[in-house]
């Protein structure tokens, strides 16, 4: 575990270049998050490190930064760019904000970055990286396509960044991600940043990193208390009229809803719109082109409601969202904390609803043993269920196993000199080990 202190900081005693330090003056940015200012100093001695951290909390930036001020230190010439840095991550939507992000806190430095994903035509991404490019942003699938017709090469690559590694693991996606290991240099920093860490993740970590630092920040517990969570207790056959008469409410400006199956979240749509309101669906079923579209209302206010499965979501990062609702409970708890993450960023307050049917009971109690908190109860609503819930808890010492009684369940609410000579495993041959 790095030893960096915790204490609060700005940008400009993180030791980034003037450049840098510019471009997030411009930006507003003015003091880092806890996994940025816990981050940035190791990766910019060149360590490796292993990042836990949640969608909101700031991770882009805190390996970003430092990859930047790495690369602007010595930049290549325009005759010789090959790839310098190379960013793997599972989504399109999140390739493209990363790609935003590296854009905008680079906007001052001579660097050349582009995003290749799937779902769109290659011709414009062979030409970008033909043209010469420092920092490539990339999707397994179409990052080994272009490998394997020769259009990239990553035997120079010196920074690593895998993202978002719980959901590779999710995706399927971790014989893509061994397979561009295997074209990459031994001597490189890597950087591994996942929200959870399962076995799997863990022992792909081992293969990836060496002698890394461990930042974690932002514990499930501590997420989920800052928002304001409900319980709704529902009949399955009633989620789609509930949903539909909760956003009647003038309160509920930006809401993202989370459905189990892509058909659900079609379905879904299909409801709310029959009743008036703006809804569109974002799921592995739809085309680029569409869920583009439907992410760009979303940030513009013309589209209030955005229902999405999990796999999809992830990446989606818009600001403003004030309610999140989990129409279907997730299976894995920690699930659950990334969902309503999405809310209450920034300062701002967020409301998270969650409908529960009778078949969801035992993934809401271990969602509650997960966070260590019971989710208090909405309250009344035209579409109560029947059946009331009765936690562990709560039981009374003289009810049989499988009893239960009526009534409401309670509820609770360093300097740049010190950095010469090369950064790490680079080597001493300047700042780049060229």
């Amino acid at each position: 575990m790095s030893d960096v202190a915790k204490t609060e900081r700005l940008f400009r005693d993180l030791d980034l270049l003037e450049p840098i330090l510019r471009a997030l003056d411009e930006t507003g940015y003015e003091k880092p998050t806890p996994i940025q200012s816990r981050a940035i100093p190791p990766l910019l001695e060149g360590k490796d490190l292993v990042g836990i951290a949640q969608t909101g909390t700031g991770k882009t930036a805190a390996f970003t930064l430092p990859m930047l001020d790495f690369l602007a230190g010595d930049p290549q010439p325009p005759s010789k760019r090959c790839v310098s840095a190379l960013v793997l991550t599972p989504t399109r939507e999140l390739a493209a904000q990363i790609g935003d992000s590296v854009k905008t806190y680079g906007q001052h430095l001579k660097l050349r970055s582009t995003v290749i994903f799937g779902g769109v035509g290659q011709e414009p991404q062979v030409r970008a990286v033909r043209n010469g490019v420092d920092i490539l942003i990339a999707t397994p699938g179409r990052l080994l396509d272009l490998c394997d017709q020769g259009h990239v090469d990553l035997s120079e690559v010196e920074v690593f960044v895998l993202d978002e590694a719980d959901r590779m693991l999710d995706m399927g996606f971790l014989p893509a991600v061994r397979r561009v290991l295997q074209m990459l240099s031994e001597e490189r920093q890597s950087v591994l940043f996942s929200a959870t860490m399962p076995k799997d993740i863990v022992e792909l970590s081992k293969s990836i990193l060496k002698d890394p630092v461990r930042v974690e920040v932002t514990p499930p517990s501590t997420t989920v208390e800052k928002i304001d969570q409900k319980l709704l207790l529902v009949e399955k056959a009633d989620k789609r009229a509930l949903l539909s008469h909760l956003l009647n409410d003038d309160a509920i400006e930006r809401v993202l809803v989370f459905t189990r199956t892509k058909h659900g979240a079609d379905r879904v749509v299909k409801h709310l719109r029959r009743d008036g309101h703006t809804a569109e669906a974002i799921h592995g079923n739809k085309s680029q082109g569409a869920r583009e579209r439907a992410l760009s209302g979303f940030r513009e206010g013309r589209i209030t409601t955005l229902v999405a499965t999990d796999i999809a979501a992830r990446g989606i990062d818009v600001d403003g969202i004030t309610h999140v609702v989990n129409f279907d409970l997730p299976n894995v708890p920690e699930t659950y904390v990334h969902r309503i993450g999405r809310t209450a960023r920034a300062g701002r307050e967020g409301v998270a609803l969650s409908f529960c049917d009778v078949e969801e009971r035992p993934l809401l109690l271990d969602i509650e043993k997960s966070i260590r908190l019971q989710i208090p109860r909405f309250g009344e609503h035209p579409f109560q269920s029947s059946e009331p819930l009765v936690r562990p808890s709560e039981k009374r010492p003289d009810l049989q196993p499988g009893g239960r009684r009526g009534g409401r369940s309670k509820s609770s609410n360093s300097s740049r000199s010190g950095r010469s000579g090369g950064r790490g495993r680079r080597g001493s041959q300047g700042r780049r080990g060229r």
